[in-house]
């Protein structure tokens, strides 16, 4: 497996996002997702993605689990920041005060089963707490030895300079592939005007940009792609016009969507370093041989020409959890 770096910290090429093995997309298989962390182990993975809200703190116990005495052969990452309501799971409140953050990060401790965690995010930025308390609180996680690296998701670039002012930012996690291009609006410009690396969620599309999805009747009846507006209706069948168009580059180099679409992803800088999500053995092994697809220009401007950014349909989240990005 490549290497690749995020400020201090070495990772696999490709990391592995482990949210859909506890919440969000459907049925939970335990014993595949604790092999597919296994088999992610034997091939080089290095860099495992969690959150606290993820299964409501069943994810990180997960990986903890699942890691156990070779955690430290590792780099984790987890976030805070994103607070559900138990009573209400669909509810999203953001909590990013100095007091939280302490509380968070120990109870993440806990669940991961570890002494440290590597890469500590904040997952959103909470409107109600200014970055430079948040960040304050985050570098005493450092200074005691708790979190070895900070790290920062969706925010806007104001943000990340006034944040970084206050402690190195190591990463920032921002949405980035082929349908989600966002991060080319300057926020990785930024990055790399300040050396930080850049994690790129869901650069399969939520699994769109396989080509597995024929219909929005493909969800499972909890999946939360339902009540996204690129998975609905008309988008969802425009969107896979252009899926459909990326299949065809692929199966001329004898390589899935989903690999091609990774290696998109993998070419936009060594300062880059996605984290596909996946809950099942198959799915992981496809990702993982993205890394070693080399495209050439003429291959980045096809892509580019098949899957051009104005085309795609439809937001990447309804209008509330919009409004908690780019802040």
């Amino acid at each position: 497996m490549q290497r690749r770096t995020l400020g201090r910290l070495e990772v696999s090429a490709i990391g592995l996002g482990c949210m859909g093995m506890s919440d969000f997309y459907g049925p939970r298989d335990e014993t595949e997702s604790l092999a597919t962390i296994e088999r992610a182990l034997e091939l080089g993975v290095t860099f495992f993605d969690t959150a606290d809200m993820y299964g409501s703190g069943a994810n990180e116990e997960l990986l903890g689990r699942a890691l156990g005495a070779r955690r430290r052969n590792v780099v984790v990452a987890t976030k805070f920041g994103i607070v559900r309501d138990p009573a209400n799971p669909a509810h999203r409140g953001f909590n990013a005060t100095p007091e939280y953050c302490a509380k968070a990060c120990d109870a993440s401790l806990k669940r991961l089963g570890t002494d440290y965690i590597d890469l500590y995010y904040l997952h959103r930025v909470d409107a109600s707490t200014p970055i430079e308390d948040t960040v304050g609180a985050m570098s005493r996680l450092v200074e005691a030895g708790k979190v070895r690296c900070l790290g920062l998701s969706e925010v806007s670039v104001p943000t990340l300079k006034r944040a970084h002012a206050v402690h190195p930012i190591t990463a920032l996690q921002n949405e980035y592939s082929l349908w989600t291009r966002d991060p080319e609006d300057g926020i990785l410009d930024a990055c790399r005007a300040l050396g930080i690396g850049f994690v790129p969620y869901s650069p399969l599309g939520r699994g769109f940009l396989s080509g597995e999805l024929k219909q929005p009747e493909d969800f499972a009846a909890d999946d939360f792609r339902r009540i996204q507006p690129r998975f609905q209706g008309e988008n969802f069948y425009k969107n896979l016009e252009l899926v459909r168009a990326v299949q065809r580059l692929a199966a001329a180099r004898g390589a899935t969507a989903a690999q091609l679409a990774l290696a998109w992803v993998l070419a936009q800088g060594d300062d880059v370093v996605p984290i596909p999500g996946t809950k099942r053995v198959k799915y992981l092994e496809d990702n993982v041989a993205a890394v070693d697809i080399r495209l050439s220009a003429t291959d980045l401007a096809a892509l580019e020409a098949a899957f051009p950014r104005a085309a795609v349909s439809g937001e990447r989240y309804q209008t509330s959890a919009m409004a908690a990005l780019n802040r």
